[in-house]
């Protein structure tokens, strides 16, 4: 590898940088999207599900973490206290069989939520709606 040799790809790269094609790219002078940001430690996973839309090719411990991050938004949309208490019921079930190890993905160790608080949460949102 002298200083005069190019490998195929970088004669590629060249070729195309001189012909412009890299010009004008989306995103081109913009930060990248969460610079400076602390991201979770899944960061990457979510980013690929979102970018390759495949919600449901995730392991149901994955959609379950994202359910319960997702929860404060998706019971502000039940119009029942009764509604929410079935929702925290049924993420409640699935959290207890995730931490058995009976449901498929990565090993998670989560808390059941406490449908109390989560009523309190929501009937506080509705009043400040």
């Amino acid at each position: 590898m002298g200083p005069g040799y190019e490998s195929a790809l970088d004669r590629q790269i060249r070729e195309a940088q001189e012909r412009g094609e890299f010009d004008d790219l989306p995103g081109a002078g913009k930060p990248l999207p969460g610079a400076g940001e602390v991201l979770p430690d899944d960061w990457w996973l979510r980013d690929l599900a979102r970018r390759e839309n495949l919600a449901g090719a995730l392991p149901a411990t994955l959609l379950l973490r994202r359910d319960i991050e997702d929860l404060p938004d998706k019971v502000a949309k039940k119009l029942s206290e009764s509604a929410v208490r079935a929702m925290v019921a049924e993420i409640n079930t699935r959290v207890v069989k995730a931490n058995r190890g009976l449901l498929a993905g990565p090993a998670v160790t989560l808390r059941l939520l406490d449908a109390d608080e989560v009523v309190r949460d929501w009937k506080a949102r509705r009043r400040t709606a």
